[in-house]
């Protein structure tokens, strides 16, 4: 598959992954305000307010109840080249007609929620464990008793659409029949295909659940070992976007996870973590398994480890341009610490010193192998100081929320010595460092011209808008499709406020910009006269 594939994968799973985020902050605020030991017994007892914040929760745990067609919808609309909407219609489609399928064909052999209940097999002769592992093999999803595929049902389904979709969405049909051509043929395609995939699911699964299981339980026992290597990893990945992908794998997968809360199986980190949260009288000890994997290996080094190496950048920056790098690095800086948007920070050296991008992806999979020595419980996925005080701070010291804070205490002046003198003793060029004119700034892109004069400036830059086939963004990025990379010139994009550039391959490119992306991309889609289809 192509890198344009990858990288348009990894932009559709971070769209359910922002509500996630955002979703379980309100969950974790719920979970503060209804507990007695946090807020007292006063606060509790007031009927009205807990009401209220009882809606929240609920609200907010029905999100991760129907994750698996959140990620459908998000994979068939994020890969469909054009007439999105239409893709992610047939999403739907396709997500429910696949459950239904594997529903029929339980039911065939009387597989149903009734006689595959616990209570149902303990009264067929099964003891507790045998029936609560055989039932554990299924769920319901939309009101549908189907395999328990968690997530991975929603992403082949969302993989099969968006395939189907592209294929046939442009389709011309013989007179007679003309009316079903082009875009609406694409949910009768699926229609007609996604059953097939079902029943292939249907006898592939359960061999395929086991060997993913067998995986997640090998990782599982590297201990110590697999926390680091997964915090290592996922920070190494970060220039090519497939951070992304791992993420989602040990967030959803037994990779990171598996667990019996309630009675129910659950998999993933993410979701033993959330459906923990849910509980009356959550098991730490669950929950820290569970957040090995999540926010709080990220918090030593987005909270205190990058803004303390921006500020490194800041006091090496030649003088006369230090005003400049400062404005740059705070910004950035601000965004790490509270959101743990990290790429404005990190784009700045990866590209221009391999020393500290191999150090900081270590220092990173060292924080993680801390926080699971220590046995911190702090989960989500951002990792900035919001995760730190909402779901660490806030629900108590059994979370061991200040290892978080002494390691990263320990953190800022490692990093910032360490960039200093690899800064200054190497010569490395990062923001504020350039001999000539093509220092990287934010000039253009905060000056009081017209936001139209930013966008055909870079459109210029990229080769016109002849040269450009796409447009697109994620969280920091400018993703372009371009018809000659050769063309661009990286200086002029520099320019424009641009921390960094990655060259893909021949066509596929992206410019870093950090948070201020989502102003510059409509800019940029204006001036080529480009527009989402």
């Amino acid at each position: 598959m192509s890198k344009d594939f990858w990288q348009r994968l990894g932009k559709a799973l971070m769209t359910p992954i922002s509500l996630i985020a955002a979703a379980g902050i309100f969950l974790g605020i719920s979970s503060v305000l209804q507990n007695p030991d946090i807020v007292g017994e006063t606060f509790v007892s007031f009927t009205v307010v807990q009401h209220f914040i009882g809606i929240v929760r609920a609200l907010a745990g029905a999100i991760f109840g129907n994750l698996p067609i959140l990620f459908a919808v998000a994979i068939s609309f994020g890969l469909a080249k054009k007439e999105k909407t239409t893709a992610a219609f047939s999403g739907v489609i396709g997500f429910i007609l696949f459950h239904v399928t594997i529903q029929y064909l339980l039911s065939v052999n009387d597989i149903t929620a009734a006689t595959y209940s616990v209570e149902a097999l303990m009264d067929s002769g099964m003891n507790e464990l045998a029936a609560t592992q055989a039932a554990s093999q299924y769920e319901s999803v939309l009101g549908i008793f189907t395999l328990r595929m968690n997530v991975f049902g929603g992403i082949i389904t969302g993989l099969l659409v968006s395939f189907l979709h592209n294929r046939f969405h442009t389709i011309d049909l013989p007179t007679a029949i003309s009316f079903f051509g082009g875009k609406r043929f694409v949910p009768i395609i699926t229609t007609v295909t996604v059953p097939f995939l079902a029943l292939l699911m249907y006898f592939v699964w359960p061999y395929f659940g086991a060997a993913i299981e067998g995986v997640g339980n090998l990782i599982a026992e590297a201990g110590l070992i697999g926390t680091f290597l997964f915090g290592f990893l996922e920070r190494l990945l970060v220039p090519t976007g497939l951070h992304h992908i791992l993420n989602q794998i040990v967030r959803f997968t037994p990779i990171g996870g598996i667990a019996e809360i309630d009675g129910e199986q659950v998999v993933g980190a993410l979701n033993i973590f959330n459906t923990s949260l849910a509980q009356d009288s959550p098991d730490m000890g669950v929950m820290a398994e569970a957040t090995r994997f999540l926010a709080q290996g990220k918090i030593p080094f987005m909270v205190f480890g990058l803004p303390a190496a921006a500020f490194a950048m800041v006091k090496t920056a030649l003088k006369e341009k230090k005003q400049e790098v400062k404005g740059l690095m705070s910004a950035s800086g601000l965004a790490s610490f509270t959101t743990g948007i990290t790429e404005p920070i990190e784009f700045s050296f990866i590209f221009v010193s391999p020393i500290l991008y191999i150090f900081h992806a270590f220092m990173a999979g060292l924080s993680f192998m801390l926080m699971d020595a220590f046995g911190v419980v702090i989960g989500n996925v951002q990792g900035g100081v919001i995760d730190l005080a909402v779901f660490g701070i806030l629900q108590g010291t059994a979370t061991n929320w200040y290892w978080a804070v002494i390691v990263g205490l320990f953190y800022a002046p490692i990093y910032y010595f360490v960039f200093k003198t690899v800064i200054e003793k190497r010569h490395v060029l990062t923001p504020g460092r350039e001999l000539d004119d093509d220092e990287v700034t934010n000039e253009s892109a905060n000056s009081s011209a017209p936001s139209g004069d930013l966008g055909t400036t870079i459109v210029n830059a990229l080769g016109g808008s002849q040269n450009i086939k796409s447009i697109d963004n994620c969280f920091t990025r400018l993703r372009l499709v371009l018809g000659d990379t050769s063309i661009v010139d990286e200086d002029a994009l520099k320019k424009t406020g641009a921390a960094g550039t990655l060259k893909l391959d021949e066509t596929n490119y992206q410019v870093i910009y950090g948070p201020k992306v989502e102003k510059i991309a409509p800019q940029v889609k204006g001036a080529a006269h480009y527009h989402d289809e």
